[in-house]
């Protein structure tokens, strides 16, 4: 008797494919995306960016301060978050936390710190606390939280079991655990991820600005909103320059550390 032949594996590369393809038609139907507009549009695009092609650099020092304004914004908001996260992280950690509806309640809110859009978060700072830097470190230091809160609290879920259980044999509670083990066997993760925090939060912390966040997107925005190109065009470049200095001193310290 003939043995019969394995069934074929299923292909589901193709099947993602067509799926994505469909979606992708889908899109384009609904969404109505006029790309030929676009297209045609192109002179008028090329005009309107030759005006951000003769920056004035008369106001440069005042420019410059409000960019260190726009990093501290960032500083400090990473801070926060790191703040925030020390407390919660150990509570989000499976493994360590002290009680399962602790466990659920610290994800759920760092669940909610991560839904939370910072641009929102500023939008209400401000019409809450008024124009500012205060509103842009508060809606960067908590929506962040979510995002370092969680990423330290599955790292300490993938610590070793044996570091645990060779540090709780010396008879040491919850607490001593988070301190000498959790937090020291992650240590190189922690300052990594907020590092990335930190550089993330530059960026954001310039968008935050148009919203009256503080900082160089203020005078971004105003510049924008009485046509004053060549001055807006400064901005753009002080904040280009400083978002890759601290790209590349990012990178470094990660080297460094890690």
């Amino acid at each position: 008797m003939m043995n019969s032949l394995p069934p074929k594996p299923f292909n589901w590369p193709l099947l993602i494919f067509g799926i994505v393809l469909i979606l992708t038609i889908i899109c384009l139907v609904y969404l109505q995306l006029p790309f030929g507009e676009l297209l045609r549009s192109g002179e008028n695009i090329t005009e309107y960016l030759s005006r951000y092609t003769r920056p004035d650099f008369s106001e440069f020092p005042k420019y410059l301060w409000l960019m260190m304004i726009t990093v501290a914004i960032a500083f400090w908001g990473t801070i926060l978050a790191l703040s925030l996260s020390f407390f919660l992280a150990p509570i989000a950690a499976k493994n360590l936390s002290p009680h399962p509806l602790s466990y659920r309640i610290a994800r759920e809110i760092l669940n909610f710190f991560r839904a939370m859009p910072d641009l929102v978060l500023a939008l209400v700072f401000v019409a809450a606390l008024g124009l500012g830097p205060l509103p842009g470190f508060l809606a960067l230091g908590i929506h962040t939280t979510g995002f370092l809160g969680k990423f330290l609290a599955e790292s300490m879920e993938r610590v070793d079991k044996g570091v645990y259980e060779g540090v709780s044999a010396t008879g040491t509670n919850t607490l001593q655990l988070i301190l000498y083990a959790a937090w020291p066997s992650i240590l190189q993760e922690a300052i990594g991820y907020t590092l990335y925090i930190f550089d993330r939060n530059v960026r954001m912390a310039t968008v935050l600005g148009l919203v009256g966040a503080g900082g160089i997107g203020v005078e971004l925005n105003t510049n924008l909103r009485f046509f004053n190109y060549e001055k807006a065009a400064t901005l753009m470049l002080i904040i280009l320059f400083t978002i890759v200095a601290i790209d590349y001193l990012s990178t470094w310290l990660r080297k460094q550390v890690l």
